[in-house]
């Protein structure tokens, strides 16, 4: 339980496995706004924030969505309560389908589920990158495709297999998402991949860059209030993944093609638009678009956006009357996803990706950890999360642990080489 404050006004953050929601209970709070941190889990980090100043014990929205979602409105209907920050794809999902619901009590600064859908389903974001001359792969549905002997991945079509986007038997349990990279002349087994994602996949050309460049935006209405940028250095793992190891950018190509997208979606809320740049042509190709907070944004608020003070401001119709600025050029980390990089160099093996050297990986985590001290879970001010994340670690390696682990790459049984299930992206 964090320090209250004297201020009128709560904020709704879930409090789940990502340094993100720790970043906005310190936020809001620091800007003198009480917080309610929720959660399914029993002890996430963000419980051990001083800033969270009410903790909320809420059904688990990957077993039961509805009644997360009943949950948060619940608390929504409390005068306090300002509006609710979506974290997770299941967050922002919960919040735009019942959105209806939500406007009759707080504000709600995220997308109605028509516009969701223009992200969560990654056939309509890529028809939408083409129409807003927004470059990408080449990119199909699995059973569209017929050139199994380029490089190619293999990607859920649906960031999240809801009952409106798959159908509600194939969405009776919400796998964890998984990319499965594809040698060139070997076809992966459709029906297995089915059976595995709960609908036909798409495959994607593969982009030989694991250097992920992140547009992040506030937009209101379909105007863009505050924008950031990064190039990711290190992932979890060495194929990429979620930001370990990242610097801030400011790249006027990176800035029109995130803009010229999310212009294209008439967006409004929070979004992370993930890109790879193609190291033959220089052009920034479309990954895919997170509807929320994404994972490094700790490093945002370092780097002088603070988005979560810029949320509650839009909920409160009291912007800024100019975006703000950031520092360009500098880094930070997420230490338990540098350990996880080095892992995956050791025991871990991507198809299409080149695997570094550990020695010389090492000395660079080193150097840039002595270089760029800047941490998105250590902070002098708030200890509690950062112990809460570093017993998480020990309770991984012992096996004790009650947060989603990431699982040993999966191999497949045809020849089809295969990426394991990883954390979501951004």
């Amino acid at each position: 339980m964090g320090t209250s404050r004297d201020h009128d006004t709560s904020v709704v953050v879930p409090a789940i496995d990502v340094a993100s929601s720790t970043a906005c209970l310190r936020s809001l709070g620091r800007s003198g706004i009480r917080t309610i941190a929720v959660s399914e889990l029993d002890d996430p980090p963000g419980f051990r924030s001083k800033y969270a100043d009410e903790t909320v014990s809420t059904p688990d929205p990957c077993e039961d969505i509805s009644a997360y979602a009943e949950a948060l409105l619940s608390l929504a209907k409390r005068e306090d309560v300002l509006t609710i920050v979506p974290l997770r794809e299941t967050d922002v999902f919960a919040l735009a389908k019942r959105r209806g619901a939500f406007e009759a009590h707080v504000e709600t600064p995220w997308p109605d589920l028509d516009t969701l859908r223009g992200a969560q389903d990654r056939i309509e974001l890529f028809e939408a990158a083409a129409e807003a001359g927004v470059s990408a792969p080449e990119t199909a549905s699995f059973d569209d495709w017929t050139d199994w002997d380029v490089e190619v991945v293999v990607k859920p079509r649906y960031t999240l297999p809801t009952p409106e986007y798959v159908g509600k038997e194939a969405a009776s349990a919400f796998p964890q998402r998984s990319t499965t990279y594809v040698e060139p002349g070997r076809t992966p087994d459709r029906d297995e991949l089915v059976a595995e994602m709960g609908h036909v996949p798409l495959v994607q050309e593969y982009v030989p860059d694991t250097s992920e460049y992140g547009f992040f935006a506030l937009y209101d209405e379909g105007e863009a209030v505050a924008t950031f940028q990064h190039r990711q250095r290190r992932g979890y793992k060495y194929c990429g993944g979620p930001s370990a190891y990242r610097e801030s950018v400011d790249i006027p190509e990176l800035d029109a093609a995130g803009r010229a997208l999310l212009d294209e979606l008439d967006w409004h809320g929070l979004a992370m638009v993930e890109f790879l740049r193609n190291p033959e042509t220089g052009a920034f190709e479309l990954m895919e678009v997170n509807p929320r907070f994404w994972s490094s944004l700790p490093f945002t608020v370092q780097a002088g956006v603070d988005f979560p003070d810029l949320y509650r401001s839009m909920a409160e119709g009291d912007l800024p009357d100019d975006p703000p600025e950031y520092e360009v050029g500098i880094a930070g980390h997420l230490l338990r996803g540098e350990l996880l990089h080095l892992h995956s160099i050791l025991f871990e093996d991507y198809p299409l990706v080149e695997r570094p050297s550990f020695a010389e990986t090492a000395s660079e985590v080193l150097g840039s950890v002595a270089d760029s001290p800047r941490f998105d879970y250590l902070s002098a001010d708030d200890p509690g999360p950062f112990v809460r994340d570093f017993e998480r670690v020990v309770e991984d390696a012992l096996g004790t642990g009650s947060f989603p682990r990431i699982r040993a790459p999966r191999r497949a049984s045809s020849p089809t080489a295969a990426l394991g299930q990883l954390f979501s992206r951004g």
